[in-house]
């Protein structure tokens, strides 16, 4: 009986093997919305981040997102909608979209049929230690006490077949993808706070430079005698039609000494400007003028917008998500064999334990995020952050929302603006 039930547990793991694919590798991405039925069933577009192009196709949205995020069809003043979904990022079909639980229905099916052999094998297997244990106590005769200890000191066929089938055990492919999911939620969100912080950072890198050029105009070279030493001379500079701080570093070493400068008031003279135009750079007051409108304070008012419509809660799901990735990918690499039967199989005693406590980290998380609603949270904050610098031909809508609220966008520019130069400057 112990045979017939290894046997039966032996089919279960081929089948699983050969009939329920492991889950493949993904990768969450933004996916634009075009057409949008009442049932979730969309066109979308999307990056290929493997072939580097926008692609499009069907796909099957979420139907319960926010009505603000769905597409508005002509009738109604047409108007895109938002959305995020997941791209096979292996095998020959890499880059296509991939719904989440578009196999379920056939990897349940064969499943089923693993689990019903398997638990069949187990119980076989159960009934035939059980039988062997009986006989060997009733061959044993003696002492109460002797063969009991004997069977539990049990070597050969029947500790073996007691250890195969704890071994069997521990395979939890929903909590890891489950797991899985979430984490590239949470790095999606992360990723989006960054680029959008980014782009607020270069759409005010020109109109930062200009205004430390204006300062450093103002400045006479005569001032750098008080960064490069008394040995130096600012009348050299003077004589041959260098004035300010700002026509040093536009001259630069080798313009000034082809001017006539000795090359050691050069090197002086550029040192000392770069480091008054550190120093400039960082003391430069951020401010936006609503008087003086112009394209540079439209791109960063359009960048700056995205950020105060997402709110501070973008920024904390971003946070979070970070943080939450960092566990999640730890506990994920040592869960790997928790993925499937034949993965536990292949591994080790110590490496299946490293994967059940793993296990048990990853549905405390899980458990977690779900009270939280973190899944959620994140994808929100993603769909809010995706939308991007729009900026209009006028700029007029970023410059309305800007007078209704200036004091949220001088806060955000204050706090993300790098007011540093590139080294060298």
């Amino acid at each position: 009986m112990a045979t017939l039930g290894l046997v039966l547990i032996g089919c279960a793991t081929g089948l699983f093997a050969v009939a329920v694919p492991d889950l493949p590798e993904l990768r969450q991405v933004d996916l634009m919305v075009w057409e949008e039925q009442a049932d979730g069933t969309c066109r979308v577009e999307w990056t290929d981040p493997f072939r580097d192009r926008w692609r499009e196709g069907p796909y099957q949205c979420d139907p319960q997102r926010d009505p603000s995020l769905k597409a508005r069809d002509r009738k109604a003043g047409f108007r895109y909608g938002y959305d995020s979904g997941f791209l096979l990022a292996e095998g020959p079909d890499i880059g296509n979209l991939y719904a989440l639980g578009q196999d379920d229905e056939a990897v349940d099916g064969a499943t089923g049929l693993v689990d019903a052999l398997a638990l069949g094998g187990a119980f076989a297997t159960l009934v035939g230690v059980v039988g062997g244990i009986v006989r060997r106590l009733s061959r044993s005769g003696g002492a109460r006490g002797r063969p009991a200890r004997g069977v539990f000191r049990a070597s050969g066929p029947e500790r073996h077949t007691v250890g195969s089938l704890f071994r069997l055990g521990g395979v939890e492919r929903r909590t890891v993808r489950r797991a899985a999911e979430l984490k590239g939620a949470a790095e999606l969100v992360a990723l989006d706070y960054r680029r959008a912080v980014d782009d607020v950072r270069r759409a005010w890198a020109p109109s930062h430079r200009a205004l430390v050029d204006e300062e450093l105009d103002r400045i006479p070279v005569a001032r750098l005698r008080r960064t490069a030493g008394r040995a130096f001379s600012a009348s050299e500079l003077t004589e041959h039609g260098v004035h300010t701080v700002r026509d040093v570093l536009d001259a630069q070493e080798w313009g000034l000494e082809h001017s006539g400068v000795a090359r050691r008031t050069a090197g002086l003279a550029v040192d000392a400007a770069r480091r008054i135009a550190q120093e400039r750079s960082k003391s430069v007051v951020v401010r936006i003028d609503a008087d003086r409108p112009e394209p540079r304070t439209t791109a960063v008012l359009a960048a700056l917008r995205v950020l105060v419509e997402a709110g501070p809660g973008a920024k904390g799901a971003a946070e979070r998500g970070a943080a939450l990735a960092k566990r999640l990918d730890v506990l994920l690499a040592d869960a790997g064999p928790a993925a499937g039967y034949w993965p536990m199989l292949r591994s080790g005693p110590e490496r299946r334990r490293r994967a059940a406590v793993a296990v048990a980290g990853l549905r405390r998380l899980l458990d977690g995020a779900e009270r939280e609603g973190l899944a959620e949270r994140f994808a929100q904050a993603s769909v809010d952050l995706l939308r991007g610098p729009d900026i209009d031909s006028a700029g007029l809508a970023a410059w309305v929302d800007f007078e209704s609220r200036p004091a949220e966008y001088h806060a955000l520019l204050a706090k993300h603006a790098d007011r540093s130069l590139p080294p060298g400057e």
